[in-house]
């Protein structure tokens, strides 16, 4: 993640947030209260609808409007807004520092947007992740990503690291070794899934011919 992050707070005009986005070359940013926690986020497109509206206004004369949904009133209230508290959009949508960089790319996925906010547990503003930070954990070598599974797969089964053969190739991992159990088996393959740059994974592990309780995916250490 980025710690630097540009924001406003909810009183900055229009204007004013403008400038921001314009000499920071950014698409949007973060709306933070007094005590720094995030109530919301702006994006050009919010700027946008305001303009436009302007726009089609000009020289129209008043007309009967019929009754607006919520989403078109939430539109109208933008394009009128003079400051960021108005025309941010809300709830925020966010991600802590311990989500995984696979999380944090599919709530980007599923909510449509394009930057995430990052909040510590009292919902404060610590950093913030864009597009463009999630594609550039793809450009990791195939090196770096194997020591990184390497390691977290033998620490996450505490197992030596000769356990575990790991092989990398254009990010798609390659795991090979006999392990203990069959549930060992499938933690070290979502172990090694969730590291970043991973592609995919291909298990070629094998277990010994008994199985035991189930063990869970230790707790991610933060990755943004």
């Amino acid at each position: 993640m980025t710690q630097q992050v540009v924001r406003a707070d909810g009183e900055m005009p229009f204007k004013q947030v403008a400038r921001l986005l314009s000499d920071n070359r950014i698409s949007g940013l973060p709306v933070v209260d007094a005590e720094e926690k995030v109530v919301g986020v702006i994006s050009e497109t919010d700027l946008l609808q305001r303009q436009a509206h302007q726009v089609e206004d000009r020289g129209r004369r008043p007309v009967r409007r019929p009754r607006l949904t919520r989403s078109a009133r939430t539109t109208a209230a933008k394009a009128r807004a003079m400051t960021a508290e108005h025309l941010m959009t809300r709830p925020a949508i966010t991600a802590t520092p311990e989500d995984y960089v696979t999380e944090a790319a599919r709530t980007m996925r599923e909510h449509r947007v394009e930057r995430l906010p990052i909040v510590d547990d009292k919902d404060r503003l610590v950093g913030i992740v864009t597009r463009g930070d999630l594609l550039r954990v793809f450009l990791r070598t195939d090196e770096e990503i194997r020591r990184d599974v390497t390691r977290r797969v033998t620490q996450g089964l505490d197992v030596p690291r000769y356990v575990v053969d790991v092989g990398v190739d254009a990010g798609v991992v390659t795991l090979r070794g006999l392990l203990e159990r069959r549930d060992d088996v499938e933690l070290a393959v979502r172990i090694a899934g969730h590291v970043d740059g991973v592609v995919a994974v291909t298990s070629r592990l094998t277990h010994r011919p008994h199985t035991a309780r189930p063990r869970s995916v230790p707790e991610a250490s933060g990755h943004m």
